[in-house]
């Protein structure tokens, strides 16, 4: 797997602080959105390795892990044991004696069975008695889940069949579209006693018809008659709870937009914080008016 720079990507130093990353993304988010760019397809790419940044950087954890291994980050663990590993064999190489703890086959050095771990062939050396040489981490399994805007919006469990289990897991709400989040162990089994791999479940979203997602805000449109335009009144706004009343002010012009705050989609991982719901007008002119109305309408020119 080719080194990302996700610092890079969300264009901020190392130093940033949360709130730097949060509002980098939100920014980025809004900009390279597939719904501002249609049929981009590089874009699209950039959105997702965005959102991919932002997984990592914006989870405590999972920065401090990449900031320590870079491109190793997810398999630090794993990492750390190959090179104690490695430091073991030089030192039986050293003083003459065989390697402590696992059997290569002959003419293979350790560099290759390093290389093997992470990012070679993917196979493994055995020894002249054709026994396995340690012990290997079970191949990831990658998944997809499907889920609409209203289901990624709340707290929900979904149920897995893998490898002919059942496997619960709760999903928090907030999750984006092209976001990937990992079950330990719940991958292939391990060879020779090793580790089982992970489970990857990458979220598709599709899109809403009533909101756009951009970050954790929301846009949708509410459609207006004139007469509530010009003389103000109240408009029922659908929200991701429910509609509420909204209070028009007189004089509304046709694609003013306004915002509800912290009507908008939930903050992933961050209970009781929400982005906001903005609202654009689309006045509705009417038709088929009567004489009397487009004589009115004529005095109201006049006047």
């Amino acid at each position: 797997m080719a080194y990302i720079d996700y610092y890079k990507i969300l264009g901020v130093n190392k130093n940033a602080t949360q709130d730097d990353i949060k509002k980098a993304y939100r920014k980025l988010a809004r900009k390279l959105h597939p719904d501002l760019n249609p049929n981009d397809k590089e874009a699209e790419k950039k959105f997702k390795e965005l959102n991919e940044a932002n997984e990592v950087l914006s989870n405590p954890e999972n920065r401090t892990k990449y900031d320590k291994y870079g491109e190793n980050w997810k398999h630090g663990e794993e990492y750390e044991k190959a090179q104690q590993q490695q430091r073991q064999y030089q030192q039986s190489q050293n003083y003459g004696g065989g390697f402590s703890g696992a059997d290569f086959g002959e003419g293979e050095d350790f560099s290759d069975f390093f290389q093997n771990m992470f990012g070679g062939s993917g196979g493994f050396g055995r020894s002249s008695r054709g026994s396995a040489s340690g012990k290997f981490k079970g191949q990831d399994i990658q998944a997809e889940l499907n889920l609409d805007l209203k289901d990624a919006a709340k707290s929900h469990q979904q149920t897995f069949d893998i490898n002919g289990k059942k496997v619960r897991i709760t999903i928090p709400a907030g999750v984006y579209d092209g976001q990937q989040i990992k079950l330990k162990g719940h991958g292939n089994p391990g060879f020779n006693g090793g580790p089982n791999g992970d489970l990857y479940i990458t979220f598709n979203i599709p899109v809403d018809p009533d909101f756009e997602r951009i970050g954790d805000d929301l846009k949708t449109k509410v459609v207006i008659d004139l007469y509530t335009a010009v003389l103000g009144g109240d408009v029922k706004v659908n929200t991701l709870d429910g509609n509420v009343n909204f209070k028009v002010k007189p004089e509304t012009q046709n694609g003013l937009t306004v915002r509800l705050k912290g009507k908008g989609f939930p903050v992933y991982k961050k209970d009781g914080q929400f982005g906001d719901l903005f609202v654009t007008y689309e006045v509705k002119l009417p038709t088929n008016l009567t004489e009397k109305q487009k004589e009115l309408f004529e005095q109201l020119k006049n006047s």
